[in-house]
């Protein structure tokens, strides 16, 4: 009896592990409202320019990362005119491993940015190296601020 009782207890506490392991707090995705929630929030320096989903492939050349047009299925992107480096996007993706890609090519740009930036427009290089590229899901996001602090509170909002 007591060995079945042993048993049963190390079953139990094995379900709790197990349980406790996979019950991680999952991140909702990003949503497209974001850009225009830290525009409100103050995070840009300038009004910022919105560009289409055919725009934003070509200037973060997803096609480059084995991505094709049809897999950007929504995005909300909002940049400076010439400024600034300053920026904000989000783009939605069919699936987590596109998203992957699509975040390479979100750094690969900010990267690319600095690079183009050092000598043009030195001033805006602290808040390039500063950008935020993340994913949730199949979700990415992108944001080159003025004020990190206000964008990040729009994020977490």
């Amino acid at each position: 009896m007591k060995r079945l009782m042993s048993l049963a207890l190390a079953a139990a506490m094995g379900l709790c592990v197990l349980a406790g392991c996979g019950g991680g707090k999952e991140e909702k995705a990003y949503s497209t409202d974001l850009v225009s929630a830290m525009v409100e929030a103050g995070a840009f320096s300038e009004t910022l320019e919105e560009l289409d989903g055919d725009t934003a492939f070509a200037l973060y050349k997803l096609g480059d990362y084995g991505l094709v047009r049809d897999d950007l299925q929504d995005c909300a992107v909002q940049r400076s005119a010439g400024a600034t480096c300053e920026e904000g996007a989000v783009l939605v993706l069919p699936d987590e491993e596109k998203a992957g890609k699509a975040l390479e090519a979100l750094k690969a740009y900010v990267e690319g940015q600095i690079a183009t930036n050092e000598s043009y427009r030195p001033g805006e290089i602290p808040k390039l190296e500063g950008a935020l590229t993340e994913q949730r899901g199949a979700s990415v996001l992108l944001v080159v601020a003025n004020d990190m602090d206000a964008a990040k509170s729009a994020i977490e909002g």
